[in-house]
């Protein structure tokens, strides 16, 4: 599962919940992290932002005049929508896609992620009064009607802001933000005129009515709840719904007759659900013209383009790395004469095996000649993965333990691992609220800092995790007690346990480690042996702010100690090895061996499992495991390794992709995870619910909205209010900037790489593949005219 991902922002049902808690605005998904993922954006200004983003689209921009007119063109999705109302809890990419194709959106973003007039739908959409109240004036594009033939008009406006203004519950809504700020909707001078006054400002009002529903949609609470989830009637957009095939999972989208603006190019668009892991196949298959690809899939397109610019077919392609590579003259020779030999059984079997051979290397030849047809469009996907630690109880409820976390990771080598092989920018992501390109982006990781183990060290010695700590008796046993008696009858009880335990496992190995249930141990989880524990080190924790934040002193110095001690032992471990011996291997930290796997060799201190009254330091790490999710397992893998290097150990959980999300992230039941948040041009509207502090409910239980974390501030939260309610952009920018950095200090979510956005496109597919930040022209794609393009339009 590739997550951008995130869930749809819901409202929390309880009479506690605060009006905060009632505005959410949904994100859509991509995929796992799960999930989907938000990089924002808050400023509109027509004025360049410093800097560019960090690659460029790539979709192979061409003239309508160079573009075909007809045909159809199959674009994969995840899977055909549950709804095509984009405002409830279930809608998903698939929704939105639909949206875009036969809605209106009265604002759209560019290439830079910033929100632009859609001269489509609208002459001008402007603020004209700010005293006493807020008024945002549209004047709607005269020849703007929907498919039925009635004018866009005031009426879908109010019907919209009714719907979502969170007044009526019958409306099952999934989001309302900015829609509950509006005082009313009127009619301007004409028909043509739409007047919306706002009871309080709101900064981010290019927000609100993109997608417009038809009032048929949005005007009752039966037609909202149901009306728009099987179908759409009524559009407004160069493409209308024509089909939905549920058992053959295609969706197809038709030109729309009664379109004012640019004719679509195509005759149709067919949206056809194909699991991620099936799109190699398909496109192999020469069923897909479009679909966004994993990197093996990518690899395996360029390859088959690489034998086809060096001359080779597919037969020679599958001779030199296909099925058919590793059979020699030798082991073709004897395969033969296996064959014709005089045993029959034998012969037989071999025949068989000949045969499924000769039908694999047919089929790998002509997959190969296939996607020789198509080309690898990349850029950089408008969300960015993360490391979310989940800050509601255990060691992570110390902002101290996070930061060390934090500091333990090499964001950059992580970033690099990911994008550099793709070929694909790798500057790890400096703000949770904007990427790079974004007005609204500055780095401000500067509040939290960069990776340093020896400040992540001294972080943990500062909140008492010290080496030889889960040995220790938690401070301030009663001696005599009842508990305390139990305590020590327990403790001497394992105790014998143990020593028999380790008697038992000397005569096996002189060096083993416990095996977990599913038979893997975590290499590097040595016992600190005898070194005295580091005592802990003042009340708290460094003061939380924007600066660089760096553990007290006296941590800093303990943390020196550790690490002299630690080399001593260490340089005598060696001594007593001898010079004539070989140096030992000591192993990869972190690492995952088989059970029956040597141990490494001890590891100095500073490395060592940490442990704090009496408990070890160990952190549950979630994971996907479908077929979509390498990436990030791979990603994971090497987080258990850096965070090893401090000390920190951690427990992997693999868990199914359809049970990551909804089982793991939303319900808290986890320490550590990746997932991705999606793009939006709105961060004081879209990011408020992501990194809110969650408020505790009537039950116990905390309201937590979309911060998943868990971890957040009033500050934080009191910034994000005062950046969607100002109206000076260069204000807002600013008031978004001080929130990102809060974040980060926080350390409850660290940016780690923007997500590569991978798409294979038929070679004579235009006008789409990897858009980066904009939205697809959808009347645009197409196929580019060519004297040697085999067929005509219709039959594509």
């Amino acid at each position: 599962m590739s997550q951008v991902g995130a869930p749809q922002g819901r409202t929390w049902a309880g009479s506690s919940r605060s009006p905060r808690s009632r505005t959410l605005r949904s994100v859509a998904t991509l995929t796992s992290a799960v999930l989907a993922v938000t990089v924002l954006a808050g400023c509109s200004s027509d004025e360049d932002a410093d800097g560019a983003p960090a690659a460029a689209q790539d979709n192979a921009p061409t003239a309508r005049s160079l573009v075909d007119d007809g045909g159809t063109l199959r674009w994969a999705v995840d899977a055909l929508p549950a709804t095509f109302n984009a405002f409830q809890a279930d809608a998903d990419a698939t929704t939105n896609r639909v949206a875009g194709a036969a809605l209106p959106a009265l604002h759209t973003l560019d290439e830079r992620g910033r929100p632009r007039l859609n001269p489509d739908y609208l002459e001008t959409a402007e603020v004209v009064e700010t005293e006493p109240r807020q008024v945002v004036l549209y004047k709607l594009n005269q020849q703007a009607v929907w498919s039925d033939g009635r004018e866009i008009g005031a009426a879908d406006f109010v019907a919209q802001w009714r719907a979502l203004s969170g007044r009526d519950t019958a409306y099952w809504t999934a989001r309302n933000a900015g829609y509950e700020r509006i005082e009313k909707i009127e009619k301007g001078k004409n028909d043509l005129e739409v007047r919306v006054t706002f009871a309080k400002p709101y900064a981010d009002w290019r927000s609100l009515f993109t997608p417009l529903y038809p009032k048929q949609v949005m005007g009752s609470p039966n037609s909202f709840n149901d009306g728009a989830r099987t179908t759409l009637k009524v559009t407004a957009g160069p493409f209308l719904l024509r089909t939905v095939d549920r058992k053959t999972g295609d969706l197809t989208l038709a030109r729309n007759p009664r379109w004012w603006g640019k004719p679509a190019k195509l005759d149709s668009l067919v949206l056809r659900a194909v699991p991620r892991a099936d799109r190699e196949a398909a496109l192999a298959g020469g069923k897909l013209d479009l679909a966004e690809i994993d990197r093996s899939t990518a690899e395996r397109i360029a390859l088959a383009l690489k034998d086809a610019d060096a001359g080779r077919s597919g037969a020679q392609a599958a001779q030199l790395h296909g099925p058919g590579s590793a059979i020699t003259p030798g082991k073709a020779l004897g395969s033969w004469a296996l064959a014709h030999g005089a045993d029959e059984e034998l012969a037989s079997e071999v025949k068989a095996a000949r045969a499924e051979n000769k039908a694999a290397a047919a089929r790998y030849a002509a997959a190969q000649d296939t996607l020789a047809g198509y080309v690898v469009r990349k850029s950089l996907e408008p969300a960015y993965t993360q490391l979310s630690l989940n800050g509601e109880s255990g060691p992570l409820a110390d902002e101290r333990v996070r930061r060390a976390v934090a500091r333990a990771i090499d964001r950059r080598e992580l970033a690099e691992s990911v994008l550099k092989p793709l070929g694909l920018p790798s500057d790890p992501p400096g703000s949770h609220l904007a990427l790079a390109g974004q007005a609204a982006y500055a780095d401000s990781s500067d509040a939290l800092g960069d990776q340093d183990t020896k400040e992540a060290r001294a972080l943990l010695a500062d909140a008492g995790w010290v080496p030889g700590g889960a040995q220790k008796k938690p401070a301030g046993t009663k001696a005599g007690s009842e508990a305390g008696t139990k305590a020590k009858a327990a403790e001497e009880a394992d105790s014998k346990k143990k020593a028999a335990e380790e008697a038992d496992s000397k005569k096996k190995t002189e060096k083993s480690d416990t095996a977990s249930d599913d038979g893997l141990y975590i290499v590097g989880d040595d016992k600190p042996g005898e070194l005295p524990a580091a005592p802990r080190i003042g009340p708290g924790g460094p003061e939380t702010g924007t600066r660089v934040l760096a553990p007290a002193p006296a941590a800093a110095r303990e943390s020196a100690a550790l690490l002299a001690r630690a080399e001593a032992l260490d340089t005598g471990a060696r001594a007593a090895a001898g010079p004539g011996n070989a140096k030992p291997d000591k192993g990869v930290a972190g690492a995952y061996a088989p059970l029956g796997s040597a141990a490494p060799a001890a590891v100095p201190a500073a490395s060592q499992a940490l442990g704090k009254d009496g408990k070890a330091l160990s952190l549950r790490f979630v994971l996907p495991s479908g077929p979509g999710s390498e990436t990030l397992r791979s990603v994971g893998d090497r987080i258990v390794r850096m965070l090893d290097a401090v000390g920190i150990r951690t427990e992997i959980t693999k868990v199914s992709d359809e049970s990551f999300f909804k089982d793991h992230i939303a319900s808290g039941d986890y320490d550590l995870a990746l997932y991705s948040w999606p793009a939006s041009a709105f961060p004081a509207t879209d990011a408020r619910p992501i990194f809110a502090k969650p408020e505790p409910a009537s039950d116990g239980s905390l309201l937590v909205e979309q911060n998943y974390s868990r971890v957040g501030t009033d500050r934080i939260d009191q910034l994000f209010d005062q950046a969607a309610g100002t109206l000076d952009e260069e204000e807002a920018g600013d008031l978004i900037r001080q929130a990102d950095a809060r974040i980060w200090a926080a350390a409850g979510s660290i940016p780690l790489y923007q997500r590569p956005q991978l798409v294979a496109a038929r070679q004579d597919v235009v006008n789409a593949g990897a858009w980066g930040f904009a939205a697809p022209q959808y009347q645009d794609i197409g196929f580019k005219k060519s004297e040697t393009t085999k067929g005509s339009p219709s039959n594509r």
